[in-house]
């Protein structure tokens, strides 16, 4: 399926990464994309590698095979309802990368059958690492096979049952904060113990990154690898204990929970 023609309705920097993300994986040429947005002088860069920049979407939408939504969450409704005429359920898919904007939504302002899919990314998308959770409907294997592709470019991608979109959100983009936090803690931590602030960015990012490709590619659990570097009587162990001791864990598990309630509740 690939040499499909892509319509990102929504250019911010979301549409946009994922445009970029598209085209330094080879997934799409240039000429296969296009990105609408009002104010057009924005994507300048996306013109200039040959991507088509239009200010119509409808014109857009028309001219597609994929038509990924990257709108703001309260401008969804207005502007796709305007644009229902531009689709075509049987040869079009399409993906809304929009948070809180459900199937049964995008289907009641679009069209009857359409294959939908939600997908939620994170920023590092813009690196071609976020992880993007899907789910979907009236989607044929092909086409599902498709849009997980699709994602692969841009990072990982896994399915998930829709019910669990709204804790892919704090896993996984609102993670990405919890995981700079730390960051950004263990870089003070280096920072009073001797190292300058550059050396010590460097150590912890560098760190953390090892940290997670050792999971990823290993497929191990976090234990496991913790357990290589607790030796008896050690400092690493000394360390962990006494962040448990201050709440290390719990505190985390709750700042999760946490963001799952504000999500749930509003």
């Amino acid at each position: 399926m690939s040499g499909k023609k892509i319509a990102i309705i929504g250019g911010g920097n979301l549409g946009s990464a994922i445009a970029k993300g598209l085209l330094k994986s080879g997934f799409s040429k240039a000429a296969e994309i296009t990105v609408t947005k009002r104010n057009t002088s924005t994507l300048k860069d996306l013109k200039e590698q040959g991507v088509q920049v239009e200010s119509d979407n409808a014109k857009a939408i028309s001219q597609a095979d994929v038509v990924v939504v990257a709108l703001k969450p309260y401008n969804v409704k207005e502007v796709l309802s305007e644009l229902r005429a531009s689709f075509d359920a049987k040869k079009q898919i399409l993906i809304s990368v929009v948070t809180g904007v459900f199937l049964d939504d995008l289907e009641k302002i679009t069209l009857p059958g359409l294959p939908i899919f939600r997908a939620m990314p994170n920023t590092a998308i813009a690196i071609q690492e976020s992880i993007t959770c899907i789910c979907g409907r009236n989607a044929t294997e092909e086409q599902n096979h498709y849009v997980k592709e699709m994602f692969d470019q841009l990072g990982v991608s896994v399915n998930i049952d829709e019910k669990l979109m709204d804790a892919a959100t704090v896993l996984g983009a609102c993670g990405i904060a919890y995981a700079l936090r730390f960051i950004r803690a263990s870089i003070q931590g280096g920072i009073e113990i001797g190292f300058d602030a550059r050396t010590a960015n460097l150590i912890v990012a560098q760190t953390v990154k090892g940290a997670a490709e050792l999971l990823i590619k290993e497929k191990r659990h976090p234990e496991e690898e913790i357990d290589k570097v607790t030796t008896p009587k050690g400092c690493t162990i000394a360390g962990l204990n006494e962040m448990e001791h201050q709440g290390f864990s719990s505190s985390l598990i709750k700042g999760i929970t946490a963001s799952m309630d504000k999500i749930i509740k509003g």
